[in-house]
C-alpha cells in the first residue's frame, strides 16, 4: 500500500514559513457574534494558537506572526524529516484542535495548510508583505462595515470596495469622522508570537560563584513596528538570524 503514496516523501529543505488559513471562519464569526470588524476573543485565541504552536505543540517553530485568521510559521528546523505532507497535516490539525478548544465551540474548526520555501532574505521580504495584507485587511474591515451600517448589503459594500487604493479607503474613514490610524496595533500590523532568550543571573552553591543563565520564553507582541521601517528591518533581521 505505502508504495501507492506517491506524495509522502516528497520534502523541503528549511528555512521555510507555513501559512494556514482559516477554513470558512465567516460562520464561525456569525455564529459567536464576533464584533465586527474586529473581536478581541477572536484575537486572543488566535494569538493562544500561536503560543501553543511555539511552545508546546512539538513542531518548534522559531515565531508565529498572525493576523485575522492566518498563521505564518517560520521554520529554521524542519520536523518529519521535511515532510511537507505530514508537516501541512500536522500544523493545521493542531490549529484546528487548539483554536476549537480556545473558542469553546462544539462544531468542528479548520486549517488549510501550505510550504512556502525561503530564504532569510525572502523572509523578511514575506513578512513585509504579510504585515501589509494585514494593513489591508484592516482597511477593507472598517470600510466595509461603515457602508453596512449605511444601509449597503454585505456584497455590494464589499464590490464598491473592491481595487480601491488604501488612500482612498483611509480618506474615505476619514470623512466619516474615523482615523484609521487610531486603531489598536494588533488590528493594523498584526501579532507577533516569538521565542525570546532572556539572562537570569544566580548563584551556584556549589562552586559558590555567581552564574548568568539562558532562559527562553515565549513573547506577545501586540505593537509591532513597521517592518518596512529601518526599526522593524533591523528587528526582523535579528529575529530571522537567530535559531
Amino acid at each position: 500500500m505505502e508504495n501507492r503514496e506517491i506524495f509522502s516523501n516528497i520534502t523541503t529543505i528549511p528555512p521555510v514559513f507555513v501559512r494556514l488559513d482559516g477554513r470558512a471562519f465567516h460562520r464561525l464569526a456569525e455564529s459567536l457574534v464576533f464584533t465586527k470588524p474586529f473581536d478581541d476573543r477572536f484575537s486572543d485565541a488566535m494569538i493562544r494558537v500561536c503560543t501553543a504552536l511555539v511552545a508546546d505543540s512539538g513542531l518548534c517553530p522559531e515565531f508565529a506572526f498572525t493576523f485575522s485568521d492566518e498563521i505564518s510559521l517560520y521554520f529554521t528546523r524542519l520536523p518529519f524529516n521535511g515532510r511537507v505532507e505530514k508537516i501541512d497535516s500536522v500544523t493545521a490539525s493542531f490549529a484546528a484542535s487548539t483554536l476549537t478548544l480556545a473558542l469553546g465551540v462544539t462544531p468542528p474548526l479548520a486549517f488549510d495548510a501550505r510550504v512556502i520555501p525561503a530564504t532569510p532574505a525572502y523572509a523578511m521580504e514575506y513578512l513585509a508583505n504579510r504585515q501589509n495584507e494585514a494593513w489591508r485587511n484592516h482597511l477593507n474591515g472598517y470600510c466595509q462595515q461603515a457602508l453596512i451600517k449605511e444601509g449597503r448589503r454585505a456584497k455590494k459594500a464589499a464590490d464598491q470596495l473592491k481595487g480601491l487604493p488604501a488612500k482612498n479607503l483611509h480618506e474615505m474613514m476619514h470623512k466619516r469622522g474615523f482615523n484609521l490610524a487610531t486603531t489598536p496595533a494588533w488590528q493594523r500590523r498584526g501579532v507577533l508570537v516569538y521565542k525570546k532568550i532572556t539572562e537570569k543571573k544566580g548563584f551556584n552553591p556549589i562552586t559558590q560563584e555567581h552564574v548568568v543563565a539562558e532562559r527562553s520564553s515565549v513573547t506577545v507582541d501586540r505593537d509591532l513596528l513597521l517592518f518596512t521601517s529601518p526599526e522593524g528591518k533591523e528587528f526582523l533581521g535579528k529575529l530571522i538570524a537567530c535559531p
